[in-house]
């Protein structure tokens, strides 16, 4: 009860912020495992890995305007 009192008091979008967030940590992660998967990936997948890190980058990009956006509304 408490914890659903303070998340809704903390901000306007608090579960709309709350996933961002939890999205943007999953992005991380993959960002993390395809990063390790340079150290032993064979030389034609490369390029691969590098198009799914674009990817990442891309969507972490988008997930963090989010939030900007999501800050701006409640702190204007």
């Amino acid at each position: 009860m408490i914890m659903t009192v303070c998340a809704l008091a903390f901000h306007d979008n608090t579960f709309a912020v709350f996933d961002l967030k939890e999205q943007l940590q999953i992005l991380v992660m993959n960002l993390w495992e395809l990063l390790q998967q340079l150290e032993y990936v064979e030389p034609h997948q490369r390029l691969i890995v590098y198009e799914e890190i674009q990817g990442i980058r891309e969507a972490i990009q988008r997930v963090t305007d989010q939030l900007i956006e999501h800050d701006r509304a409640q702190h204007p």
